[in-house]
């Protein structure tokens, strides 16, 4: 994926949003078009995010490539039907390593598991503070490509990036304010696998901004898929590469848009998951 590809934000003019009244969330209501300077900088923000959340050392082709045949039923049209999401029987997630499911199955349900996990991380806050992103590269990663992959992610977020996301050179929030940056995968899918290697589509949505009283850059939501490629390495699935596209994207519903302090309550209350086939 290219620097120059943007991730989620189709203009489509049947979108209806609603804004609720009194509420100086941003300051102002967000439009279908993205025309004044502001908006170009909060959407170039959240893009440069995404594709951080996502781009490793060895990064820099423009697509993923994919060999074998999706593992699920087929349609009558030749295209690749669903595979049931269902509970195996089998705990898939036995351990914990820096917060993050580690330990995965040596199966094909074990790799969409250690997918959806790894993207979560990836695109998660702490990706912001320089002592727990190392954490989480260390954990994700496959050893061969550890340092790489490191040094990529402390150039990505950079001291300039964490000022134009609003944030201090730690990666916190200031005060009265909360930092919101989500990965949560809607659904896995293999598309390539073997004893030693598997290819992973991970479909998610995402939440990025500042909740708070005077925020310039609201929480908004976008959907992407990540691919990853995995090895098995050590007794357990680890990050080689990853890439992104846009989408799927379904019509944003008729919901209100909720005020910045329903928003950081919901995301001081509600945590994350562990994600498993």
């Amino acid at each position: 994926m290219s620097l120059g590809d943007e991730p989620g934000y189709p203009e489509t003019g049947h979108t209806r949003t609603r804004l609720p009244e009194g509420d100086p969330y941003g300051g102002a209501a967000r439009r279908g078009g993205r025309s004044s300077s502001r908006s170009l900088v909060t959407v170039v923000g959240v893009v440069v995010l995404l594709i951080a959340a996502i781009a490793f050392a060895n990064r820099g082709g423009n697509d993923t490539s994919s060999s074998g045949s999706d593992t699920g039923s087929t349609t009558d049209g030749g295209r690749p039907g669903t595979s049931a999401t269902a509970a195996s029987g089998t705990k898939p997630v036995q351990t914990k390593n820096q917060g993050i499911p580690t330990g995965f199955a040596h199966s094909e349900q074990g790799a969409q598991s250690a997918a959806a996990n790894y993207a979560t991380a990836l695109g998660s806050d702490g990706m912001f503070n320089t002592a727990r992103r190392h954490a989480i590269v260390q954990t994700v990663a496959d050893p061969t490509v550890v340092t790489s992959m490191q040094s990529g992610f402390d150039s990505d977020y950079s001291a300039d990036f964490l000022k134009k996301a609003g944030l201090t050179a730690d990666g916190t929030a200031p005060q009265g304010s909360t930092f919101v940056s989500r990965t949560l995968p809607a659904g896995t899918t293999i598309t390539a696998y073997s004893d030693s290697a598997a290819t992973v589509e991970v479909w998610c949505n995402g939440l990025f901004g500042m909740a708070s009283q005077t925020s310039t850059n609201p929480v908004t939501s976008n959907w992407f898929t990540v691919t990853m490629k995995l090895t098995w390495s050590d007794g357990d699935w680890k990050v080689l590469e990853s890439s992104q596209r846009t989408g799927p994207t379904p019509v944003n519903g008729d919901n209100p848009v909720s005020g910045s302090d329903e928003i950081s309550k919901a995301v001081q209350e509600f945590g994350g998951f562990t994600y498993a086939r």
